[in-house]
């Protein structure tokens, strides 16, 4: 009798607890050296984006901030706001300077709104084609599928070494796949 394959939540739970034990294992001294790790694999890769799109991070996932402290002169650091819980994704120019609709830092209203043609796109559990599973709410899906839309947009996923499956993760017909995944350790070119 075979075996059926786990099901994204069931997955997602998984690497959850995965990346949270990981986490929070690490020293903040060991976090700090990981994620400037993370920078520089990272930054030589945005050479010629213009506005490149991060996260305030959340619970256990790395933080892209390492990333955009180290954008040129010339290029525009943004991070994801929303209007309201039901409202999709916006990007506004960084900082982060007031509590979203969850809780989580975001450029306050005023902030210019801007279309980033790279975004740094956090995941809980990622393959090496580009596969990603998030937190399951669709806010990243819809509002990479706007962006893309309108016109190309890169896609890098950012994550600990942990949170990469060398197994094929399943795929909605809705899921925006990755152009790359980059960890401390790993650049991964997945299209």
């Amino acid at each position: 009798m075979a075996v059926p394959s786990p099901t994204k939540s069931e997955l997602r739970a998984r690497a959850l607890e995965r990346r949270r034990d990981y986490a929070r294992a690490l020293t903040s001294e060991t976090r700090a050296a990981l994620e400037a790790d993370l920078g520089r694999i990272v930054l030589p890769q945005l050479i010629g984006a213009r506005i490149v799109a991060g996260y305030h991070p959340m619970r256990d996932e790395i933080s892209p901030y390492a990333v955009l402290d180290l954008l040129g002169g010339e290029q525009v650091a943004a991070l994801p706001w929303f209007g309201g819980r039901d409202v999709r994704m916006m990007f506004r120019k960084a900082p982060a300077a007031e509590a979203g609709p969850w809780g989580v830092l975001q450029p306050p209203a005023t902030a210019e709104a801007v279309a980033p043609d790279t975004v740094l796109v956090p995941l809980v559990l990622g393959d090496r084609q580009g596969t990603r599973i998030g937190h399951g709410k669709g806010h990243y899906d819809r509002a990479l599928s706007h962006l893309r839309a309108a016109g190309p947009v890169r896609t890098i996923g950012i994550a600990w070494e942990t949170q990469i499956s060398d197994a094929p993760l399943p795929a909605d017909p809705w899921d925006v796949p990755l152009d790359a995944i980059a960890t401390p350790r790993e650049w991964i070119q997945c299209r």
